[in-house]
């Protein structure tokens, strides 16, 4: 079987600059060869004639968000760029401003044949830095594309406030805190810091030290985070959590099923790494609302916390029954006679 073609998304609400950002892709491809899929709410497709330098292999989806109308398109169109002869090094999707992503990635997780031959490399939100603040409270739409971003730009800095690219910052976090944030300007960024990022690799997955002070809930030491009630639009929620305690392996994995199955519709994301008991390995999970992709990692190293943290960003989200749930899936701890 031949390696699978990489898949970079790009997100961001109405006019934050993506296509500028694509334009810096390919732009700076050097050699490489990626196919290109512009996807626009509109019925005249207008980005994908603004898209330079790969004039023959950009392919428009229109009339309708590539997460719901044209879905069936994106799996046409990809089948038939997997098939052509000659391999592309990736396919680059934008979609439109009012898109959720999590249903492209799902699509090449549920779809068979875009499953075998295509990966997952990343998702990209592009968010303009002076309006980012007001677009999360207006519009829900703003919000998911947060939550499924593994790199989130903070475009056009430099018509930007100082005050209002702290808010934005300070937003991205607290919908996203596991997202890397970086400032630029039209797009302006290394292509190595774009492409390649393996962020759906979960030998490669990213969730940086929870901020927060520790604290001691019952028997259990463990800590949690969550958005500010009603600061963003459409009950969008954000709780992180770690616990220190290993938890029994089935009665967790058993867990994160059962969690992302009833409440996927509502899930928008999900990123953990988890210590099991009896494991010296690491136990590694993300999710995409009721896609689950889950394995052992790396083993621990040598002074390594063994402690789990867990992230999950979602509407409808409750913490203290995120929390009770997880507390219940703990190994018991032996008592030695």
């Amino acid at each position: 079987m031949t390696s699978r073609i990489p898949v970079t998304v790009i997100t961001g609400f109405l006019g934050a600059g993506k296509t500028t950002l694509l334009n810096r892709i390919l732009q700076g491809a050097a050699g490489k060869r990626y196919a290109v899929i512009v996807n626009e709410f509109g019925e005249l497709g207008i980005d994908g004639s603004l898209v330079v330098g790969a004039e023959e292999e950009v392919h428009e989806l229109n009339n309708g968000c590539v997460c719901c109308r044209v879905r069936g398109d994106l799996i046409r169109v990809m089948s038939g760029l997997i098939r052509r002869p000659g391999r592309f090094d990736g396919i680059i999707i934008e979609t439109s401003g009012l898109a959720d992503p999590a249903p492209v990635i799902q699509t090449l997780h549920f779809d068979d044949f875009l499953r075998q031959h295509t990966q997952p490399d990343s998702v990209i939100c592009v968010a303009d830095a002076r309006h980012l603040a007001r677009q999360l409270q207006a519009a829900p739409e703003a919000g998911a594309q947060l939550a499924q971003a593994d790199l989130v730009l903070l475009n056009k800095c430099d018509l930007a406030k100082a005050d209002e690219l702290a808010v934005s910052e300070i937003a991205v976090e607290r919908v996203n805190p596991t997202a890397e944030v970086v400032r630029c300007e039209r797009g302006d960024i290394e292509l190595d810091r774009l492409i390649g990022r393996g962020a759906f690799d979960l030998s490669r997955l990213r969730v940086p030290p929870l901020q927060i002070q520790r604290g001691r809930i019952g028997r259990v030491p463990h800590a949690y985070v969550e958005v500010e009630e009603g600061r963003h639009g459409d009950g969008l929620r954000c709780v992180s959590l770690s616990i220190e305690q290993a938890f029994d392996p089935s009665l967790f994995v058993g867990w994160l099923l059962r969690f992302v199955r009833e409440n996927g519709e509502h899930l928008l994301r999900g990123k953990g790494i988890v210590s099991l008991r009896g494991s010296e390995k690491r136990f590694v999970f993300q999710t995409v609302h009721m896609t689950v992709d889950s394995g052992m990692d790396r083993a621990w190293k040598d002074g390594e916390p063994r402690g789990s943290r867990l992230v999950f960003i979602g509407r409808d989200l409750s913490a203290i029954a995120l929390r009770e749930q997880l507390e219940a899936c703990l190994a018991q701890v032996e008592v030695t006679p």
